[in-house]
């Protein structure tokens, strides 16, 4: 359903539980915590955080009380802010036809409508902010 890789899906996955938890810090959230949650592996989520830590969207402390939040509102990161940090950004589509046939000379019969999906998905992950998981104070539990 998500065009992009399982680390990338995951970090959505953590940062999902941070925003719905978000309250500027005051919540604080161990890796065990998100990864019990997301039915995640824990060190998979440890790396990502880290990741997502050094691109200065959570922020953590260590020790008794620590863990880690959101360092902006949810609504001032994207989910296009979250893949770029596991995605090379430089990738180009791959034609189906293989390497060399698209921009070879005339592009494929599906070149078109892949530039199209593509634009829509990087849209929509510059678009859809992490508010989207914020509950108005319903639980999931």
């Amino acid at each position: 359903m998500f065009k992009y890789g399982k680390t990338a899906q995951n970090a959505i996955s953590a940062m999902s539980y941070l925003a719905e938890v978000f309250d500027n810090g005051e919540t604080k959230l161990s890796s065990l915590d998100i990864a019990e949650r997301r039915k995640l592996p824990k060190p998979l989520v440890a790396k990502v955080l880290v990741v997502l830590s050094q691109a200065g969207l959570v922020d953590g402390t260590r020790g008794p009380g620590g863990g880690y939040w959101l360092k902006k509102d949810p609504n001032q990161i994207s989910l296009s802010d979250i893949v770029v940090q596991f995605e090379k950004s430089d990738d180009l589509l791959q034609c189906p036809f293989g390497p060399g046939w698209c921009g070879s000379g005339d592009p494929c019969p599906l070149h078109d409508q892949l530039v199209e999906l593509d634009d829509q998905m990087t849209t929509f992950l510059q678009s859809t902010k992490l508010d989207v998981f914020v509950l108005s104070g319903e639980s999931l539990d």
